[in-house]
């Protein structure tokens, strides 16, 4: 007989410990998400650490996370970059040209399998960059990089959210002082 119930309540301990469920404050049952929560925060911390990485100039580190077929359509204007190799090329083109790349403000936001870190960027070039006369320059932006991630927590596809007209004056009037 003990067998017996060791047996019931070792199966009832198991079917409550597997329980996707927990009361809220009512003693209602209501769903929890932890697995897709933890996926969601898993894919935040690997955009926040692509978007560092870039920062530190360190283009490996910043597409190690990214699936081979990732494609970055940056803000739109431009036709996207398809693929791990050309967008390694276009990320290290990117900061050979640049002197000082900075963000302020960062913060990322998570949903589903999309995760969008928002800041307050400088950039200073140190060559022209793209035929534009760049060199020397400053500028100031507020941005947002938007990564989509599949289901094994890789870099699909990164766009971004920028005025691009505003970098434009900015580098036309001389950059920031």
């Amino acid at each position: 007989m003990k067998k017996v119930f060791f047996a019931m309540a070792a199966a009832a301990f198991l079917l409550a410990a597997c329980n996707n469920e927990k009361k809220n404050e009512e003693g209602e049952k209501e769903k929890t998400n932890a697995p897709a929560e933890s996926m969601a925060e898993k894919n935040k911390q690997t955009a926040l650490a692509s978007v560092n990485a870039l920062l530190a100039g360190d283009v490996a580190a910043t597409l190690k996370d990214g699936a081979a077929d990732v494609t970055d359509y940056g803000d739109g204007s431009m036709p996207p970059v398809k693929g791990m190799d050309s967008l390694k090329l276009s990320l290290q083109r990117w900061r050979d040209a640049v002197a000082v790349y900075k963000a302020d403000n960062q913060w990322a936001i998570a949903e589903g399998d999309y995760v969008a870190v928002f800041a307050d960027w400088t950039i200073t070039f140190k060559t022209d960059f793209m035929g534009m006369k760049t060199a020397g320059k400053t500028v100031k932006l507020k941005d947002a990089d938007i990564f989509k991630f599949n289901s094994e927590g890789k870099i699909t596809e990164h766009r971004n959210v920028q005025s691009s007209a505003e970098m434009m004056k900015q580098i036309m009037d001389g950059g920031m002082k």
